[in-house]
């Protein structure tokens, strides 16, 4: 009998709402994924300037390739908005019946998360109605481009975040040291400035391609380059650097956690994948940046990004504040 209830301790079961919450971040992640697709396919325009319609239809009939694709991205994105709005009202119900901490941080993630879902939403619209799709060029696009990766890591986290509430019911400790928080926040800060990088210098491949690493190093520091051009190096120097310093700052986190448990094992995992992201960018850039590599380089570096808000949220959570005797009530 002793046996068997340690056994019941050592296992315990996940909520089918938790499984939920990761298995929409799962599908957020494929969707984005198939938005990269479409981008570095140059099918952006495949329904025109239109919305919600495409070409003037719902359902486009006799659709070119690039037209089936962008549909097909409306398609799984109005999709990841539904499986959202099921995941918000599961959180509320779950609160209501429940008014439990674990219940209330979940729920609070998740109506975060559809907030960003809607702002995703309409910055795809935007792009598609103002006609910064395909290969044109307008001053606005890089913006528009940022915004959007901002965006998405933003949505990414707080989904992430409504997993692990829902999974671990542990509670964030906004009330550290304000180096700890200093250091998360730039953490997260650095970390969106590289995908900031990265999707310019992915625009800046699309629209002027080179056919040799020679050629794109010329474009790189021609003088009479277009200047996204010209800043696509900045991309290769962020990235060795900032990897560098997140790697530092994952080990840093463990070490100050006392080793908790779940702290260790997303530092590994961080440190792990930005090694793994270092050479994949490499590969990437030294044979012209494919699809299918630009996909994988996107891949990781949201996988990067997910596994430092575990690491950041589960150091918040091992934290104490800064007043052991006060330490309960700084938990919120």
């Amino acid at each position: 009998m002793h046996a068997d209830s340690k056994k019941m301790t050592i296992t315990p079961k996940i909520s089918r709402f938790a499984k939920y919450a990761w298995f929409v971040l799962a599908y957020n992640i494929v969707v984005i994924l198939w938005g990269v697709f479409l981008r570095a396919s140059k099918s952006g325009d495949g329904c025109g300037q239109h919305w919600v319609t495409c070409h003037g239809e719902f359902i486009p009939s006799a659709p070119e390739l690039k037209t089936i694709i962008e549909f097909s991205h409306r398609v799984t994105s109005s999709i990841a908005g539904l499986l959202l709005i099921v995941l918000l009202i599961w959180a509320i119900r779950r609160w209501y019946v429940s008014r439990s901490n674990q219940n209330r941080y979940a729920m609070v993630a998740a109506i975060g998360s559809f907030i960003f879902v809607v702002i995703e939403g309409l910055l795809g619209r935007s792009l598609v109605l103002t006609g910064n799709t395909a290969m044109t060029l307008t001053p606005e696009r890089p913006f528009w481009m940022a915004g959007h990766l901002v965006n998405t890591f933003i949505l990414l986290a707080f989904i992430t975040l409504t997993g692990w509430f829902a999974t671990h019911g542990r509670r964030l400790n906004f009330r550290l040291e304000t180096k700890y928080i200093a250091i998360v926040i730039f953490g997260m800060f650095v970390i969106i400035a590289v995908g900031v990088s990265g999707s310019i210098a992915a625009l800046a491949s699309m629209l002027f391609p080179a056919e040799t690493i020679g050629v794109g190093i010329d474009q790189d520091f021609s003088p009479t380059s277009n200047v996204l051009l010209r800043l696509r190096l900045l991309h290769p120097i962020l990235s060795v650097i900032t990897g560098v310093f997140v790697i530092f700052i994952s080990g840093w986190l463990k070490r100050e956690s006392d080793d908790d448990k779940n702290v260790k094992r997303w530092s590994g995992i961080l440190s792990g994948l930005i090694v793994v992201q270092l050479g994949f960018g490499a590969a990437t850039l030294l044979s012209l940046a494919p699809i299918v590599m630009q996909l994988g380089h996107l891949f990781l570096a949201d996988a990067i990004w997910i596994s430092f808000v575990l690491t950041a949220a589960n150091f918040m959570a091992a934290r104490p504040s800064g007043s052991i005797t006060d330490s309960k009530n700084d938990l919120v």
